[in-house]
């Protein structure tokens, strides 16, 4: 029985992805021989602006390089927000510029972010045309929408919850989900991201809104969980991650 060690890179206000990930990987582990233990390094940051968000992710290499002394096997940059502010594809040079740092300190570790994870979970499951919902103030949401379209996807629809402060986006009742959802046109979608981000839970919300909207859906979180586990060479499947974590992708 294998033991991984999993780092993440969390944004200090960031309170849901170490809960959401952990609980993800803590229900694989009923269905899985494979256990995990957990890691994280900070960078600062209360306020979900633009120039708070580009000052944090100057900060991610140094959390990169603390998580690799501590040898852990994968990591996760948990902030999709931060990636997508900082231009056009930015997931690609930040994930290999942080693996970069590991491999120079001689502890490699893949390093995935969570704007990739959701990038690449969304390819994964053939996803051409997307629902999304954000906790964002609007103009962030249309550049997360925007990076999305950049990659590929039409989103024909979205919702902007308009939370600034981000403990304020970690109290926000994921059980609000299926309601705001039913508010929207998902008719064309292929796929509903129910949380592009990783502090607003959605966890407990997932297979309600599957079950609601007859669509698979998709979270930030959901999507780093899952290429987690792709890095590690491990099966996807975990109960209760919705259509990306039933080990068919």
């Amino acid at each position: 029985m294998k033991t991984y060690r999993i780092g993440q890179i969390v944004p200090s206000s960031n309170i849901t992805m170490e809960t959401e990930i952990p609980a993800l990987l803590r229900a694989r582990e009923m269905v899985a021989p494979e256990r995990f233990t957990f890691h994280s390094s900070r960078m600062r940051m209360k306020h979900v602006t633009k120039e708070e968000l580009a000052k944090m992710d100057a900060d991610s290499d140094r959390c990169a390089l603390e998580l690799s002394d501590a040898g852990v096997d994968v990591m996760g940059y948990a902030c999709l927000v931060a990636i997508m502010s900082m231009g056009h594809g930015y997931h690609c040079k930040s994930a290999e510029r942080l693996s970069q740092v590991t491999r120079d300190n001689d502890m490699p570790a893949e390093v995935i972010t969570s704007a990739g994870a959701l990038v690449e979970g969304l390819k994964a499951m053939g996803a051409k045309k997307i629902a999304v919902v954000a906790p964002y103030m609007k103009p962030l949401t249309e550049m997360v929408v925007d990076y999305i379209r950049n990659e590929g996807f039409e989103v024909v629809d979205y919702r902007a919850l308009e939370i600034q402060n981000n403990l304020d986006v970690a109290a926000h009742d994921p059980m609000n989900l299926p309601g705001i959802v039913a508010g929207m046109d998902t008719a064309e979608a292929d796929v509903i991201v129910l949380s592009a981000c990783v502090q607003m839970p959605s966890l407990p919300a997932v297979t309600t809104v599957e079950a609601q909207s007859g669509k698979p859906v998709l979270t930030a979180a959901v999507a780093t969980t899952w290429s987690m586990l792709k890095a590690l060479d491990l099966p996807t499947r975990v109960p209760g991650g919705g259509a990306l974590l039933s080990g068919a992708y």
